[in-house]
């Protein structure tokens, strides 16, 4: 067919679609109207609640069967470096991606505890293992923090900056980070670093450290052990876990997963820095009652 006979024939197939699509625009926006309709009068707030009650009836009756996750129990994706949560779960932890190793060839023989399988060349790391580590780890920050000591979060990737800045943020004074590289010899030879008077007026030596890359940071570890300071760190599929004391296995390249391991751990230390100072005032309190009974003591018997 020539071109001249296929321009009238286009022409009259535009005039015939303007009409026809019309119709069908006013239909879908009077749809999206209906749906959008407020519940007004007393029966649409009748049919509304007979509408839950059989939703909920129905996961009651197939709760049985399978999943009872719906939209209220389920993961959501939030600010993990400003909202952080308290309380991880494996969910969060997948959601994450706190699940995915290195390659099944780079895996370390000592991780093979907490690895669950491979995938496509892919380790994958066993989050029934990291959930429960990760609170162990929590309790511990907790109760250091409670102690009242000083707590060193160190993450070297400009990525982990902001994540490890935030996380001292929350402990206060007793919380420190490292953003930048670790310098070798901060801590064995500090003196020359710092100074004499720096270091005895100081305390140098932190009570804990969290690393969220181990790997990147061999010296500061190798330094940490020499001072005999315990060590909390984010442990991939290519690293031993007897670098660190607490190893936490998880995926130590993913800024999520960091961002949701050092919340639940700040959050944590905050309630321990918490506890603290209720500790203080406590004890502040029971001498001034021993202060009273002694003075009270004295006068009767003087």
């Amino acid at each position: 067919m020539s071109q001249p006979a296929l321009r009238p024939w286009l022409a009259a197939a535009r005039c015939s679609s303007k009409p026809r699509s019309q119709p069908t625009r006013i239909v879908s926006r009077q749809q999206s109207t209906d749906q959008k309709k407020r519940l007004e009068t007393p029966e649409d707030w009748q049919a509304f609640r007979e509408s839950r009650a059989e939703s909920s009836a129905l996961l009651k009756l197939f709760q049985q069967y399978g999943s009872t996750s719906v939209s209220e129990n389920t993961f959501k994706l939030r600010d993990g470096l400003h909202k952080p949560q308290a309380n991880a779960t494996v969910s969060a932890l997948l959601a994450a991606g706190a699940h995915f190793g290195h390659a099944s060839t780079r895996m370390n023989n000592n991780f093979v505890p907490y690895a669950y399988g491979t995938r496509a060349g892919i380790t994958i790391i066993d989050l029934d293992h990291t959930l429960p580590l990760l609170r162990r780890a929590a309790n511990v920050v907790r109760a250091v923090a409670r102690a009242g000591g000083s707590i060193l979060f160190l993450g070297t990737r400009p990525d982990l900056r902001p994540v490890v800045q935030k996380a001292a943020e929350r402990l206060g004074e007793q919380g420190f980070y490292v953003g930048d590289r670790w310098l070798p010899g901060t801590l064995s030879n500090r003196r020359q670093f710092f100074g004499d008077a720096v270091v005895d007026g100081h305390r140098m030596v932190p009570d804990l450290v969290i690393l969220l890359n181990p790997i990147q940071n061999i010296i500061a570890i190798n330094e940490l052990v020499a001072e005999n300071v315990p060590t909390i760190g984010v442990i991939d599929s290519n690293v031993d876990p007897r670098v660190v004391m607490y190893p936490i296995p998880a995926n130590d390249e993913n800024t999520r997963t960091a961002e949701l391991i050092a919340g639940v751990l700040s959050i944590a230390g905050r309630e321990g820095v918490a506890l603290h100072k209720q500790d203080k005032i406590e004890e502040l309190k029971r001498n001034d009652r021993r202060s009273r009974q002694r003075s009270n003591h004295s006068i009767t018997h003087g």
